[in-house]
Order: structure tokens, then C-alpha cells, then sequence
């Protein structure tokens, strides 16, 4: 990106790349047979991903086996992802685990993980959500005892794919504060609980830690900060993705307007269905250019970051949100059908919407980092 909402044409070519990947992968019927598993990925696809476009290691440097592009190319791919809800570890294992290990200060587990995730070989993922519901460094209350050989007791809630993961980071408190650790996924003591949640092609679990070994990744006491980083990359990739999905529920909603005919006309020559069209289209357009502005950002390491990514996870929550429940309604009786797409699209808006806190809780962020 050469300057704010710019892209060069290598990052539309690769755009128009990585949809056409999508878009022949992952269609509904894809998305459907996957959602229905219990992992929520398909093997294939994920080694597709990796050996064809190198997706995994999109901002893993060239170093470590990956590509070394930045957020701005991961927002691309999300933004993709999110039109056709791609069922794929990526958010756990790209936007979380590999943002975190590029930041933790450990360049001895980046050379041991981040190779294996590039080649596809390792999913990876972030513990740090708690019973008690915090969406920050602030809620964490499982402990790690014993240092230097670590020793994690307690429990993580809606970990992304962590049922599945290969190895787990989790944020623990030592007697320094917030640290960071690395878990095998397999590790003794490590009780894995698949979660039962409203979008089926996002999974989650429970994780309880009852004396799990763990490896220190980074300093210790040092995990708070490198957290809240990643936290803030996560809700600018999530806005990504939720465009992404506003945009495709646009989509269906204009095309269905234009051929489902009512009175003798197409319904969306009536008034009530061109405002809702018109409406959608400016959150998607605003909540686009939050989104790509945040992206901008995390690649320019701007002091902006905290402030947009909260402004644009709070934004794009909603305008993706809304132009799923637009399109169900626009769609009539059929919208509410399980047949029907529309409602795998509002399981994904609505439970994106609560995912790294909801849009109350990234305005009350924003006025906080602003000074309000």
C-alpha cells in the first residue's frame, strides 16, 4: 500500500489471486461439510493453502520459511476469507499465534514454530480469554509456578481451535506479572473440551491446565505488552474479515432484490428495499475504509494503532452485523430457511461481534486511548 486505501497492482493481482483460490475452495457446500466436523478443517485445503499460496507464512519473514509480507497483504486474505467463511485454523494460527511469536522477543521459538507453520505442517493458537470474560490482559488469572520449569494451572475459554492445535501460547501470571508459554497440544494434564457455539464454522474450546508443563516464551512478566499488541493486530485483521462478509451479504441481498418479483415488479424497485440496500452500502464502504486505514497502520507500527483498531472493530462489528440481519430480511421467508446461506452469515457477524469484545466495550478502548 503506497498510501492510505491505495493498493498497488501487485496487491489487487494478489487479491484477485487469493478470491479465485476461495471462491473454487471453499464454497457453501464446502463450508457446510466442514462446519458439521468437529475439527471444522479440511487437510487438503489447508495444505492447498500453504504449498500453492503460502498463506500460512504470509507475514512470517523470509527467514523463518515464510513470505514476509505485512498486516495490509493479511487483510487482504481475511477480507477474502471472510467473503466465503473459510473453514480454516488461519485466524488462530496466522493472526494470533504468529503475531505473537513475532512479537514475544523469543527468537529461538520463532526459528523452532514459525517454519512449520509456513509449510503448513503446525496449527498454532492464542489462550488468554477466562471464565471471567475479559477480552484483555487485565481478566487473566490462570498462574504459572515453578520457573524455569513452568507449570500452568487454570483455564482458557474460546480459544480458537483449540481442540485441534498443535501447540497452544497461553498467558499466565508468574510473581513478574503477564507471561507468555508455549503448550504442546498433547501435553499431560491439558483437558481439551470442543465448545458448542452459534457459528459452526468458527470452532472453540475450553482448555484446563492442571500442572501442564510450559515453555517461557519471551521474558518473564514481559507477556502483558506483547498481549496487548497482538490484541490490537487481531481486531484490525477481524475488521478485515467482517468487510469481507458485509460486503458478500450485499451482494445477496441486491442480487436476490433485482430478480425476486412481487406485485408484478422486482422487489427491489420498492422504496423500503432501495433504503435498506442504500443503507447497507454506506456501513459496508465506511466500515471498508476503517478497516483498510487499521491494516495501514499495523504495517506503518503507527501510534494510531490502538485507537483505529478499536474504532474499527467497533465499526465493523456492527455494519457487518447489520447487513447480515438486512439480508435475511430482504430475503423474506427463505432467509430464515437453514437451506440458505444467510443465516451462516449472521452466526459468523453476531458471534464476530462479541469476539475480542464487542463494539461497547472497543468505544469504551477508544475513548480511554484517545483521552476522552
Amino acid at each position: 500500500m503506497n498510501a492510505p486505501f491505495a493498493f498497488s497492482d501487485e496487491q489487487q493481482e494478489f487479491r484477485a489471486m487469493v478470491r479465485r483460490f476461495v471462491e473454487s475452495r471453499s464454497p457453501e457446500s464446502a463450508v457446510r461439510a466442514q462446519m458439521e466436523t468437529e475439527r471444522g478443517l479440511d487437510p487438503a485445503l489447508w495444505s492447498e493453502m500453504a504449498e500453492q499460496l503460502g498463506l500460512q507464512g504470509l507475514i512470517i519473514p523470509e527467514s523463518c520459511g515464510g513470505q514476509g509480507f505485512g498486516q495490509v497483504e493479511l487483510g487482504i486474505v481475511l477480507e477474502e476469507m471472510g467473503r466465503s467463511l473459510l473453514c480454516a485454523p488461519y485466524f488462530s494460527t496466522v493472526v494470533l499465534a504468529v503475531n505473537t511469536l513475532l512479537r514475544c522477543g523469543d527468537d529461538e521459538a520463532g526459528r523452532s514454530l514459525l517454519p512449520g507453520i509456513a509449510s503448513g505442517d503446525t496449527i498454532a493458537t492464542l489462550a488468554f480469554t477466562e471464565p471471567g470474560g475479559h477480552w484483555d490482559p487485565s481478566g487473566i488469572e490462570a498462574v504459572a509456578r515453578g520457573g524455569p520449569d513452568w507449570r500452568i494451572h487454570g483455564t482458557k475459554l474460546y480459544v480458537l481451535d483449540g481442540h485441534t492445535a498443535d501447540v497452544v501460547i497461553v498467558a499466565a501470571r508468574t510473581g513478574a506479572g503477564v507471561s507468555l508459554f508455549r503448550v504442546e497440544g498433547d501435553a499431560p494434564g491439558l483437558t481439551r473440551t470442543p465448545l458448542e457455539t452459534l457459528d459452526l464454522t468458527r470452532k472453540q474450546a475450553r482448555l484446563d491446565f492442571e500442572g501442564v508443563e510450559a515453555t517461557l516464551l519471551g521474558s518473564d512478566g514481559a507477556g502483558a505488552a506483547v498481549l496487548s499488541t497482538v490484541l490490537d493486530l487481531a481486531a484490525a485483521a477481524l475488521a478485515a474479515e467482517q468487510v469481507g462478509g458485509a460486503e458478500r451479504c450485499l451482494e445477496m441481498s441486491v442480487a436476490y432484490a433485482k430478480e425476486r418479483v412481487q406485485f408484478g415488479r422486482p422487489i427491489g424497485s420498492f422504496q423500503a428495499i432501495k433504503h435498506k440496500c442504500a443503507d447497507v452500502v454506506l456501513e459496508v464502504e465506511s466500515a471498508r475504509s476503517a478497516a483498510y486505514y487499521a491494516g495501514w497502520c499495523a504495517d506503518e507500527k503507527s501510534e494510531e494503532l490502538p485507537a483505529v483498531a478499536s474504532l474499527a472493530k467497533a465499526y465493523c462489528s456492527e455494519a457487518f452485523l447489520h447487513a447480515a440481519s438486512e439480508n435475511i430480511q430482504i430475503h423474506g421467508g427463505i432467509g430464515f430457511t437453514w437451506e440458505h446461506p444467510a443465516h451462516l452469515y449472521f452466526r459468523r457477524a453476531k458471534s464476530s461481534d462479541l469476539f475480542l469484545g464487542s463494539p461497547g466495550h472497543h468505544r469504551e478502548r477508544l475513548a480511554q486511548r484517545i483521552g476522552v
